[in-house]
């Protein structure tokens, strides 16, 4: 996982505007312009912390989705629609700090030993259920490889715990770009 410095034109300033125009109900163009940067991608998600706490995290794994666009509905979605969380209120926006991670292409795992603690997120999926961590997850729980996958596959897959070790569920790691307000 990345971090990379903020700069004026950057996502999470971006996704930040996007975000304000959701709480206070204006029409999103008013967002300005995206970054350029039209690199190619795994699937964004945004996370919002208030406090050091989560307030909200949303993405897409669509990497056929412009980065622009991808970013853009995150930081909606993050703001309006995790299921967790009631939307974001105006009163909230100076406590927020914003993160947008840019993932790289899902590779399959093919043993226990590939998954990197704090380098590698994951993704779950077995038929139509589906979960996924991002790789700050394992470390801002101190989760180990077990546990990781575990949590991820009852928590955010609503499969069994161990339901990761079975060879009917896939299991693929991705990296992040992180980029995070100063």
């Amino acid at each position: 996982m990345a971090t990379l410095p903020e700069t004026p034109s950057s996502w999470p300033s971006f996704a930040r505007r996007i975000i304000e125009c959701v709480a206070r109900g204006s029409d999103l163009a008013g967002a300005g312009p995206p970054p350029a940067d039209a690199r190619p991608h795994g699937g964004v998600f945004v996370t919002l912390h208030k406090f050091g706490r989560l307030r909200g995290c949303m993405g897409t794994l669509d990497p056929h989705t412009p980065l622009d666009e991808a970013v853009r509905h995150a930081a909606f979605c993050a703001a309006a629609e995790d299921p967790r969380f009631p939307p974001v209120q105006p009163a909230e926006l100076p406590e927020l700090e914003i993160e947008v991670s840019i993932l790289s292409d899902p590779q399959p795992m093919q043993d226990l030993e590939d998954l990197r603690i704090g380098r590698h997120g994951i993704i779950v999926r077995r038929g139509v259920q589906r979960g996924l961590f991002l790789p700050q997850v394992a470390v801002e729980h101190n989760l180990n490889k077990e546990a990781f996958l575990s949590r991820c596959c009852a928590e955010k897959a609503g499969l069994s715990a161990d339901a990761w070790r079975d060879t009917a569920t896939e299991v693929l790691l991705f990296t992040t770009e992180v980029f995070r307000e100063v």
